[in-house]
C-alpha cells in the first residue's frame, strides 16, 4: 500500500511540475510575442525545450494538456513495470540446483524455506509446487501450472493502462485537429475571403495536436513492446523452471 501511495505521489508531482512550467511559459510568451511585433530586432533562436513549449501553446493547452497527461502517466506506469519485470528475473538454473540440494539435505521443508526467502515469480511458483509435494507429482504439476497463471497475471498488471494511453493520445490529437479545422473554416467564413495566411495558420495550429498525440503514442509503444518482450522472457523462464522442478520432485519422491 505504501509503495502504491508513493507511486501516485510521484505521478502527481511530475504532472504538477510539467503543468507549472508550461503555465509560466504561457504567461511569458504573450508579452514576448507582443514585444517582437513592435521591434525590428530579429527573433532569438529558441532552445529545444522552449520550442516544445511554444508548440504546446500553439496547439492549445485545452487539447495538448490531456495528451501531456497521457504521456506522463503512461511513462510512469511503463517505468514501474520495467523495474518490476527486471527484478522478477532470477537465475533459474541456480535456483533449481539449490532446491535439489535442499531436498537432499533437509527435505521438503528446507526447500520451501529456501524458495520462500527468494524473490521473484519463479521462486513463488516453486514454493506452491513444493507445498503440494506430499500429495504426489500430479498435484505438484497442477499447482505449478495454476500458480504460474497467477504470476503471469501479476506480470501483465498495468499494461492495459499503457495500451489505453497509446490509443487515447492520437485520438485526442485528432480531436484537437478537427476542432481546429472547424475554427479555421469559421474564420474563413467570417472574413468572407480565403486568405492563404489565414488558412495556413489555422491548419498549422490544428495539426500540432495530431503530431503531439502521435509522438506520445510512439514513445509509449516502444516502452509497451519492451515490457511485452520482457514478460515473454520471464514466462519462458517460468515454464522451463517449472518442468525442471517437477523432474527434481519426481527424483526426490522416487528415493523415498
Amino acid at each position: 500500500m505504501k509503495r502504491k501511495f508513493n507511486f501516485v505521489k510521484l505521478i502527481g508531482l511530475l504532472a504538477f511540475v510539467f503543468a507549472f512550467n508550461f503555465a509560466s511559459f504561457a504567461q511569458d510568451a504573450k508579452p514576448a510575442e507582443t514585444a517582437a511585433k513592435t521591434t525590428d530586432a530579429p527573433a532569438e533562436e529558441l532552445s529545444f525545450h522552449q520550442a516544445i513549449k511554444t508548440k504546446f501553446i500553439e496547439g492549445g493547452p485545452e487539447y495538448m494538456t490531456p495528451i501531456l497527461i497521457c504521456l506522463i502517466i503512461g511513462l510512469a506506469v511503463a517505468i514501474e513495470r520495467i523495474l518490476t519485470l527486471n527484478l522478477a528475473s532470477t537465475n533459474s538454473a541456480r535456483l533449481v540446483k539449490q532446491v535439489e540440494e535442499a531436498l537432499q539435505s533437509g527435505g521438503v521443508d528446507a526447500a520451501i524455506s529456501l524458495t520462500s526467502s527468494t524473490k521473484g515469480p519463479v521462486a513463488a511458483i516453486f514454493t506452491q509446487g513444493l507445498m503440494r509435494a506430499g500429495e504426489g507429482v500430479d498435484m505438484v504439476e497442477k499447482s505449478v501450472v495454476a500458480y504460474g497463471s497467477v504470476e503471469m497475471g501479476k506480470l501483465e498488471r498495468g499494461l492495459i493502462w499503457i495500451s489505453l494511453f497509446i490509443a487515447l493520445a492520437p485520438m485526442l490529437g485528432f480531436l484537437g485537429t478537427v476542432v481546429g479545422m472547424i475554427g479555421a473554416f469559421d474564420a474563413i467564413e467570417a472574413a468572407g475571403d480565403i486568405s492563404p495566411s489565414l488558412v495556413a495558420g489555422g491548419i498549422k495550429v490544428a495539426l500540432i495536436t495530431t503530431v503531439g498525440g502521435l509522438i506520445v503514442a510512439i514513445i509509449l509503444q516502444l516502452f509497451y513492446n519492451y515490457c511485452i518482450s520482457k514478460i515473454d522472457s520471464v514466462v519462458g523462464e517460468m515454464e522451463e523452471s517449472s518442468i525442471a522442478l517437477v523432474d527434481v520432485v519426481v527424483k526426490y519422491l522416487s528415493k523415498k
